[in-house]
């Protein structure tokens, strides 16, 4: 089993930040690609940034220069940092996994979601 926990969304003012984390716990062997999506309501979910294992990234357009995406390998966690936020940036934000289990299985994973609202 494998769960993922989400955590960091909230309100924030316009210029304001916000961190996301997502820590994935229980049966993992390795963390492949981690990233974070996002969805507006009425709109489809959107890739906002993705990092491979061995660190490489990419961002939506959107994004650039404003959102940096991290990880800490041994703690399976993923880290959304978000600056600069606009009111087009106020999404539920869902974190996504690849894991490897202990035998092999490899999986995607979501994470439950996390409000970011952003105030103008």
């Amino acid at each position: 089993q494998v769960q993922l926990v989400e955590s960091g969304g909230g309100l924030v003012q316009a210029g304001g930040s916000l961190r996301l984390s997502c820590a994935a716990s229980g049966s993992i062997f390795s963390s492949n690609t981690m990233g974070w999506y996002r969805q507006a309501p009425g709109k489809q979910r959107e890739l906002v940034a993705h990092i491979t294992s061995g660190g490489s990234t990419n961002y939506a357009d959107s994004v650039k220069g404003r959102f940096t995406i991290s990880r800490d390998n041994p703690k399976n966690t993923v880290y959304l940092q978000m600056n600069s936020l606009k009111p087009e940036d106020t999404a539920v934000y869902y974190c996504n996994v690849d894991l490897t289990t202990p035998w092999g299985l490899r999986s995607v994973y979501w994470g439950q979601g996390t409000q970011v609202t952003v105030s103008s």
